[in-house]
């Protein structure tokens, strides 16, 4: 298993835009938590970013959470990537 780092850059609007999809959001992300998919998830400071981790066998986990996840179907994410995070310490939890 591999660690994954999605990131998202939400737009000028994301705080006020993201209430209407928030409860769809969070069931997405409590999905790939309870498949042990996804380990921790959240905004960075104003919210302009958020970051997801995610462990799998490859970045396809990831990929699709960022393209089924609500927040990115109805425009509220700018941009996203996944990057495979190659852990240097803590390795005991991989």
């Amino acid at each position: 298993m591999n660690y994954y780092i999605l990131t998202y850059t939400t737009p000028e609007n994301y705080l006020e835009e993201r209430e209407k999809y928030r409860k769809d959001h969070l069931s997405h992300a409590t999905e790939y938590f309870n498949e042990g998919y996804l380990l921790l998830g959240g905004a960075i400071d104003s919210a302009n970013e958020a970051v997801l981790v995610f462990k799998a066998n490859s970045d396809k986990i990831a990929k699709a959470f960022a393209e089924n996840d609500p927040y990115t179907k109805n425009g509220l994410i700018k941009s996203w990537s996944v990057k495979k995070w190659n852990v240097a310490i803590g390795d005991d939890l991989v």
